[in-house]
């Protein structure tokens, strides 16, 4: 049985890269209020994150949504797991969550 390429693909983002956002535009350029709520929040925290504009890729913007059983579009991956959407991000960062999920997972922070 072979993989579903958008997963192969999706599996390779989340694994290449230690925090990886699939959002709607790009981190200077975000197309739409959700995803720029979640980029604002990382680079307060000051985590550097690659970023998949999911609206160049249709086929992600879909497939992403199945990925990880999870309705909406950002998608926060944290070494490989799921982290959350925009609203568990922006409740995580409010209650200081973030920063010390991110520093359990071995991610650096820049200090602001």
């Amino acid at each position: 049985m072979s993989e579903n390429p958008v997963f192969e693909r999706i599996k390779q983002e989340v694994n290449d890269n230690p925090v990886v956002l699939f959002m709607k535009g790009s981190p200077v350029f975000p197309q739409c209020g959700f995803s720029a709520a979640v980029v604002q929040i990382l680079t307060e925290v000051g985590v550097k994150f690659k970023s998949v504009d999911v609206l160049m890729e249709p086929d992600v913007r879909e497939g992403i949504k199945a990925f990880s059983n999870w309705p909406t579009v950002p998608q926060l991956y944290v070494k490989g797991e799921f982290a959350g959407g925009c609203d568990i991000i922006r409740e995580m960062h409010e209650t200081g969550e973030l920063k010390q999920y991110l520093n359990e997972k071995g991610i650096e922070l820049e200090a602001a």
